[in-house]
């Protein structure tokens, strides 16, 4: 039940920064929720992949390189579905910090503490 309630909650957060940033679109509320399930994937099991494969420069840049991380696993949601678009790397990257961001906030409103097992 949490894993649902998660992904309803960054659905609804990228919903809210689609509408804040202009260099990112989302079509529909489906859409997010494709979108979050994506993001859960590729946070899942891509990003440890990139990480173990760029450590040399995430260790010479000090942990740095892990943004940079993040804005491709945004980029890579954007060609993988119709309706999410987000314009270039840098509008992925910012795009990338404010969801964290809305997330960790609407997850503080309802009171869903996405760590905690049920």
């Amino acid at each position: 039940m949490n894993f649902i309630t998660n992904i309803i909650v960054t659905a609804v957060a990228v919903l809210i920064v689609s509408h804040l940033l202009p260099g990112v679109k989302v079509d529909e509320f489906t859409t997010s929720l494709l979108v979050a399930l994506v993001l859960a994937f590729m946070n899942a099991i891509v990003k440890p992949i990139l990480t173990i494969l760029t450590i040399p420069i995430t260790l010479l840049s000090m942990g740095l390189f892990l943004i940079v991380i993040n804005g491709i696993i945004i980029i890579l949601t954007d060609r993988l579905i119709d309706g999410f678009e987000v314009r270039n790397f840098w509008w992925a990257l910012l795009f990338s910090f404010i969801l964290s961001i809305t997330t960790g906030i609407l997850n503080m409103i309802i009171g869903n503490n996405p760590k905690q097992e049920d």
